[in-house]
């Protein structure tokens, strides 16, 4: 699975909201400063969560962007798709992005990226932006341990 800049983008900014929650709303020219994302295309992204009803706008000179749903509401499932539509690594284990291959009926490594999409669905729907948020962050060190031979991931 790899995510889109869209929705690695939106991410950035729901969780700088996520950090803000409760607090004054977040001008569009912040939100892109701190994430370091293009305000013009942070503003069809931003666009895109309103309509979700996962933030909202105030205009006037306190006026930006603020989380209007709970953060333990909203979860990274939800996020990614609809962002960037499904979840699947190859489209003919897709619920919704199916795309019937020649090879289904012989194919026995089908099983295992399957496999993929369940664990990764399973996980992201039931990840919250506010469990998230109490995390840390990943470490350099933590991205190449626990593999032999990681070349590619």
């Amino acid at each position: 699975m790899r995510i889109s800049k869209r929705t690695d983008y939106a991410l950035r900014a729901l969780f700088t909201l996520v950090d803000h929650y409760g607090g004054s709303p977040i001008p569009i020219r912040e939100l892109a400063r701190r994430n370091d994302v293009p305000k013009r295309f942070l503003e069809q992204i931003m666009l895109g969560l309103k309509t979700q009803g996962w933030v909202g706008s105030s205009a006037g000179i306190r006026g930006g962007y603020f989380l209007a749903k709970s953060p333990a509401k909203i979860t990274m499932g939800e996020v990614v798709r609809h962002f960037d539509g499904i979840l699947a690594p190859i489209d003919c284990v897709s619920v919704t992005g199916y795309q019937r291959c020649s090879q289904e009926s012989l194919c026995r490594f089908r099983r295992v990226f399957l496999d993929v999409r369940n664990y990764v669905a399973s996980l992201m729907d039931r990840t919250t932006l506010a469990e998230v948020a109490r995390g840390l962050p990943v470490s350099r060190q933590e991205v190449s341990t626990g593999f032999m031979g990681g070349e590619g991931i």
